[in-house]
């Protein structure tokens, strides 16, 4: 039996989907943007603001869960502009010990929800 993933902490989903779902020890998280949970509002001041705030959005789904980013075993990252992939990958690296990240691909898009600049999804495993 599956297990549907809410808090209220990361931005509630904005249409017919769920933030995560838990099939057995298996945890796939639906993708994250830069809405602040607390405001709604987008957090786009600059590339690193906006990953910043998808990371800490995802954060909060894997600890709702009962995981952490230790427990992350793939991630996708979808981004408007591959120019700014340097700067995405810094803020992103401080969320995992590199020795032990996922596995990862990196697509440029030619357009995401809200028209954000970066969006993020997981898979976890306990």
């Amino acid at each position: 039996m599956k297990k549907i993933i809410f808090t209220d902490k990361a931005p509630a989903p904005i249409g017919p989907y769920n933030q995560a779902v838990l099939k057995g020890n298996t945890l796939y998280t639906s993708g994250q943007i830069a809405i602040n949970p607390a405001t709604g509002a987008l957090e786009t001041s600059s590339i690193e603001v906006e990953t910043e705030q998808v990371m800490q959005n995802m954060k909060a789904v894997l600890d709702a869960a009962g995981m952490t980013f230790e427990d992350v075993v793939k991630t996708t990252i979808f981004i408007m502009d591959m120019n700014d992939f340097a700067k995405i990958n810094t803020v992103y690296a401080t969320y995992f010990n590199e020795k032990t990240a996922p596995a990862r691909e990196t697509v440029q898009v030619a357009c995401l929800p809200k028209n954000v600049n970066v969006e993020i999804s997981m898979i976890a495993i306990l």
